[in-house]
């Protein structure tokens, strides 16, 4: 049974090193192509914000997106019902910034659930066909951040993958919150490397009018209650249609939960869309996170059984070794450099977030955005 054991165990690691060497390799070694525009190529944005009583984001933030570097663009705020002073604050933006348009909902169809009605009419309402997503939390890291969002989606790119990290602060929550996100950048990056695209986030996204048009927006999954970044994306990429923006100037910074309850809601709501992923995403995504567990289960159980315990740590160690050296890289990419001493335990303890969330993808119903 021991020999057994090893084996998986084994075959487990191998397949890690595949993931880490083959696949998220390619985002390590990935170097960004500037991209040859002039003033006179720059096709005008519509930026789109969907906003529940967020009074005090609005009023931290939408002036660093109203005063982007960029010769023509429309920023539209959908106010989703609030009932807090967002109205208000919306009102003041608009006597100063003509090009600030707010789209006010009073009601929601019955049985209709989460933030994709209100990105809807925020979609519906713009003028223009390219339509770049963020967050009332979120702050473009620089001035550039529109120029850079649009320049790479000129076909056959119709839409654009960037990354939007959370705000570094003190405490361990904040550490693993910004690990997760650079987890997940990794994956959906280096995939999208591999011809298989399958996610976005909203909080720093572009696409084409044109595309949601021809993918009938969010229809296949308007029940769903998230999922307005992810399952679309999931639903019109294809391994020619997707742009990756990894400029630091072209990031969107926001602060992360500050309490571990309402990190699980919002991680419990977000992996609730995983199971209406494509099969294949499902199948390769789902052997990752089983190979990273059984790796580190069997590790421990064959060291306590001392089996081939001298073994287990060479493996252990060859794997830790590729998986530092991926993110070394990785994380000077999406300027988190402070998190690399940390990757052997943030690694380690991933696994319980694993078995945490694993329920999620069967009985979650989670029914709101906010």
């Amino acid at each position: 049974m021991a020999l057994l054991l090893y084996y998986i165990f084994v075959a487990a690691t191998i397949i890690q090193l595949g993931y880490w060497i083959f696949v998220f390799g390619r985002l390590a070694l990935y170097q960004e192509k500037e991209a040859n525009e002039t003033e006179s190529t720059q096709e005008p944005v519509s930026v789109i914000i969907c906003a529940k009583n967020e009074e005090a984001n609005l009023e931290n933030n939408l002036d660093h997106i109203l005063t982007q570097q960029y010769r023509y663009f429309e920023v539209i705020v959908v106010n989703d019902n609030s009932t807090d002073r967002t109205a208000e604050v919306l009102a003041k933006y608009q006597d100063k910034y003509p090009i600030l348009r707010t789209v006010n909902l009073k009601e929601k169809p019955k049985g209709i659930i989460g933030k994709k009605y209100a990105l809807k009419h925020g979609i519906e309402a713009a003028k223009h066909d390219l339509l770049l997503m963020t967050d009332a939390d979120c702050q473009p890291a620089s001035k550039n951040w529109i120029q850079l969002m649009q320049a790479k989606i000129r076909k056959p790119k119709r839409i654009g993958l960037a990354f939007s990290p959370y705000t570094q602060t003190p405490g361990f929550l904040n550490l693993f919150i910004r690990f997760e996100t650079v987890y997940t950048a990794l994956q959906y990056f280096s995939f999208n490397l591999i011809g298989l695209p399958y996610m976005g986030v909203g909080r720093n996204l572009i696409y084409r009018k044109s595309l949601y048009k021809d993918g009938s927006g969010f229809e296949t999954h308007m029940h769903i209650a998230s999922g307005d970044d992810d399952l679309f994306v999931n639903a019109v990429a294809n391994n020619e249609n997707v742009a990756m923006i990894l400029e630091k100037a072209s990031f969107t910074r926001s602060d992360a939960k500050k309490n571990l309850k309402n990190f699980i809601r919002q991680k419990t709501r977000h992996m609730s869309t995983g199971t209406s992923y494509k099969s294949v995403h499902k199948v390769l995504l789902g052997l990752l996170a089983l190979s990273h567990l059984i790796h580190y289960v069997l590790c421990i159980f064959l060291i306590l059984i001392h089996s081939s315990t001298v073994f287990v740590f060479g493996w252990v160690a060859i794997r830790m070794g590729v998986v530092l050296l991926v993110y070394a890289s990785v994380l000077r990419k999406f300027q988190e450099d402070s998190i690399l001493k940390w990757i052997p335990l943030l690694d380690f303890l991933f696994i319980g977030y694993y078995l945490f969330f694993a329920p999620t993808l069967f009985i979650s119903k989670t029914n709101k955005w906010k």
